[in-house]
């Protein structure tokens, strides 16, 4: 679990026991990295209906998302989130092992589009630097065809995954995969 006092699945009620309810529907259990929220129902319902968000958005795959989160986390020193997303990379979206180890060493050499490439080496420069990012940058993005809103939405997810990685690291979340 995690050094934080959370509520098991076996053990919720309420607020609570709804939102795992509709998380074990979609994703067939509640990760241990979800459970740590539990702490604040309120923060539970958030994160979940953020990733539910996530998951539905209109122009970011989610192999995009998965790399963001990837990568963002290898910055973060979160092994959790890492091996989650690298393990959603290729049990879901068909990339192979060496592809993970590619896009690890080199976003530039993952399979995702170059139009992918574009935003998502704008959410690295934004998550490890924000004051390094320029118009050029955001100019870059809107020419390989993203708007405004897809690419608030790609730097929040990033910036997202910098606030995960705090909370999964600090309070020593276990691995459940």
């Amino acid at each position: 679990m995690s050094i934080l006092q959370t509520i098991t699945p076996e053990n919720a009620s309420g607020e609570v026991a709804d939102t795992y309810a509709q998380i074990r529907q979609a994703w067939g259990g509640v990760p241990t990295a979800i459970q740590v929220f539990s702490a604040n129902p309120f923060l539970l319902r958030h994160q979940w209906e953020y990733y539910g968000s996530v998951m539905q958005h209109p122009a970011l795959s989610p192999a995009l998302t998965a790399c963001i989160r990837m990568l963002v986390s290898q910055a973060g020193n979160c092994a959790y989130c890492i091996d989650m997303n690298a393990g959603m990379l290729v049990n879901l979206f068909g990339w192979t092992p060496e592809e993970v180890a590619a896009a690890r060493r080199d976003f530039r050499d993952s399979p995702l589009s170059d139009r992918e490439k574009t935003l998502l080496g704008l959410v690295l420069k934004a998550t490890r630097d924000a004051n390094s990012v320029t118009p050029l940058d955001i100019e870059d993005a809107r020419s390989a065809g993203w708007s405004d809103g897809d690419i608030l939405d790609a730097v929040n997810h990033g910036a997202r995954m910098v606030a995960a990685d705090i909370i999964i690291n600090a309070f020593k979340v276990e691995r459940d995969f």
